[in-house]
């Protein structure tokens, strides 16, 4: 095996150094998280570092790149307490990328890109209209990480929107039924295949499939 010492790492060139740290975790859920400020505007911007923090109650996490670096979807949900989240299929991964782009604030990504926000009557900030995976979140808490200046922003579930066929009879969401991507470093972008799921594994019996 290649070994990599950390003072070999360091002297690596910026951008080279990043690919290699960003892609060593391995594979994140790529997300579209839409905002709005205060005055209404919407944003959309691609997250690929989302964390199931629990079930009861349903709490999930993403991590937000420094202020400078990535100001406005922070500043929205900090200013209204809600904002939504959208899986990606394949059919517009592309879109989805280039809500990276920095816009400014009062530029909507879902016109710069071509996507369609979807406003619903329960919920004043718009999900993204072609998402098979939809669902609302309510700010709960934004914790500073002070080693590098990123944030841990916590969310709970409000309401789930799914599309016929992804939602399965034990609660389990199929996302490849959904066709949801995953993501790999900061510009690279993968279908998935479920290799096998398993049953509750427990110390005095044996690994069991899920058919």
């Amino acid at each position: 095996m290649q070994h990599f010492s950390l003072d070999l790492i360091q002297s690596w060139e910026r951008f080279y150094r990043g690919n290699f740290i960003n892609t060593l975790s391995g594979f994140k859920s790529a997300s579209l998280i839409a905002s709005q400020s205060a005055e209404g505007n919407p944003n959309l911007a691609i997250f690929s570092n989302l964390v199931h923090i629990g079930a009861d109650p349903a709490l999930i996490g993403f991590i937000n790149r420094p202020r400078e670096a990535s100001p406005h979807t922070l500043t929205n949900i900090e200013a209204t307490g809600q904002y939504t989240i959208n899986h990606i299929p394949s059919s517009f991964i592309a879109q989805a990328h280039q809500t990276s782009a920095k816009y400014p604030p009062d530029k909507s990504e879902f016109d710069a890109v071509g996507l369609q926000p979807l406003y619903r009557s329960s919920f004043p900030v718009p999900f993204v209209r072609e998402s098979a995976v939809q669902y609302a979140m309510k700010l709960v808490e934004v914790i500073p990480i002070r080693h590098n200046q990123t944030f841990l922003v916590i969310g709970a579930v409000q309401e789930v929107w799914l599309e016929e066929g992804v939602l399965q009879p034990d609660g389990f969401i199929d996302l490849e039924a959904a066709n949801s991507v995953t993501s790999l470093g900061l510009d690279s972008y993968y279908e998935t295949k479920k290799i096998a799921r398993f049953e509750y594994a427990k110390q005095d019996k044996p690994v069991r499939l899920i058919l």
